[in-house]
């Protein structure tokens, strides 16, 4: 027996391996490398701390922690107080709103009424108000399904970064004072059109969104309101004018919101709304392209309907040429790449079209309509007949003559 043999099985004896008898019987018969892996195993195992008791694991699992299930929780104060602007813009969808913001601005610059400035940004004031009022409540109401949508899921009612008590009283604070605003600083022609555009949205739109494919015409009718109430803000009234507007505003809803739709189905269709691009694609595609027509037309009428000139329409046709195109592409190939570009083009579109139709603008007062009208009567006298036409003495003449007969009686 070598001495390295000797040496571990000296090891394995003084670990309690086996007994002597065995312990040397076995080193004589093994190997010297398998004598040697038994002693290292048997040396570390020795020196490995003592296993943990389950007493012990048991006693940590057992700690009675309360469990939160609350749908909605505190958020900090601090945290509402710091970002309480940043907060109220999200409520209120900023770019949603002063889309519509800039929609009721153009509708009082093309009135055919004098600019009045104080008017002028108490309507965009009032309007944008009520608009994010009806944002906030939407949103109240949409919290359980935006939060199944990527697109929505980071919106502060969803995240708990404000409570439902935030939103309902934002919503109350600005709707009453963007529809004082209205009311008492505009007109109240102004101030109804608000408030029925806020109720219809409200009310009506957000809960037939789960229950109709109407929605989407429905919500036209919310965004061809807004350039109505610039109108009549300006005017007082509403005529052809503003009506042509509420057309191009109504029908540029639907190449602008199909195309967005087209790429959110799987959100839409997980969340339950019912939109035309899950229900009935391709209906979804032939009511945008329908839609772009519209707007061409409405277009070329407006200068005859003494909204905008005759280079309006000239102007106005290369733009929505390319509109239809686009259409006309996303309709064809029903895909992801040409909704996108339909959708990027509408953003252009609508405020392209809003100047060049406030450059073109047909009368820039009401006092240039009321000279044409007049210029126009004395043409048409002109034109009557001797016999026709009624001649008013002047009065001077015949109160003279009444002097001189009363003079005459005195004499007598």
């Amino acid at each position: 027996m070598s001495y390295l043999q000797l040496t571990k099985c000296s090891l394995c004896l003084k670990h309690g391996f086996l007994d002597k008898k065995v312990l040397l019987k076995f080193c004589l018969n093994s190997p010297i490398q398998h004598v040697s892996r038994i002693s290292t195993s048997c040396y570390l195992n020795s020196n490995l701390p003592p296993p943990l008791t389950t007493q012990t694991t048991i006693k940590k699992t057992k700690k009675n922690v309360p469990q939160d299930t609350r749908v909605w929780r505190e958020t900090p104060t601090h945290d509402i107080k710091n970002n309480l602007g940043q907060y109220c813009m999200m409520l209120s969808k900023f770019r949603l709103t002063s889309l519509v913001v800039m929609t009721s601005m153009a509708g009082y610059a093309l009135a055919p009424a004098p600019f009045d400035l104080t008017t002028f940004t108490l309507c965009a004031l009032g309007t944008g108000l009520v608009s994010s009022a009806a944002n906030s409540i939407n949103q109240y109401h949409e919290v359980p399904f935006d939060a199944q949508m990527s697109r929505t899921k980071n919106r502060v009612l969803v995240k708990g970064l404000l409570e439902p008590v935030h939103a309902i009283g934002f919503a109350a604070a600005t709707s009453m004072t963007g529809l004082g605003l209205l009311y008492f600083g505009v007109n109240p022609l102004t101030a109804a059109l608000g408030a029925g555009n806020l109720v219809l949205y409200t009310s009506i739109y957000t809960p037939l969104k789960r229950i109709s494919i109407l929605n989407t015409w429905l919500g036209s009718v919310v965004g061809a309101i807004p350039p109505m109430m610039g109108w009549a803000g300006c005017s007082g009234h509403l005529d052809a004018g503003a009506l042509v507007l509420a057309v191009l505003l109504y029908s540029w809803q639907f190449p602008h919101f199909n195309a967005l739709s087209w790429n959110l189905r799987p959100d839409y269709s997980r969340a339950g709304y019912r939109m035309m691009a899950v229900t009935d694609p391709a209906l979804c595609r032939r009511v945008a392209l329908r839609h772009t027509g519209v707007i061409t037309a409405t277009c070329l009428a407006s200068s005859y309907f003494e909204v905008t000139n005759m280079w309006f329409a000239l102007e106005s046709l290369p733009l929505n040429i390319y509109f239809m195109y686009l259409a006309w592409n996303f309709y064809k190939n029903s895909d992801s790449g040409s909704s996108r570009k339909l959708f990027r083009f509408s953003l252009i579109h609508l405020p392209a079209l809003m100047l060049l139709m406030l450059v073109n603008k047909k009368y820039w007062s009401s006092s240039e309509p009321q000279e044409n009208s007049e210029i126009i009567r004395t043409h048409d006298v002109n034109k009557l007949p001797e016999t026709k036409r009624i001649t008013v003495l002047p009065r001077g003449p015949y109160v003279s003559a009444q002097d001189s007969d009363i003079e005459r009686s005195a004499n007598q």
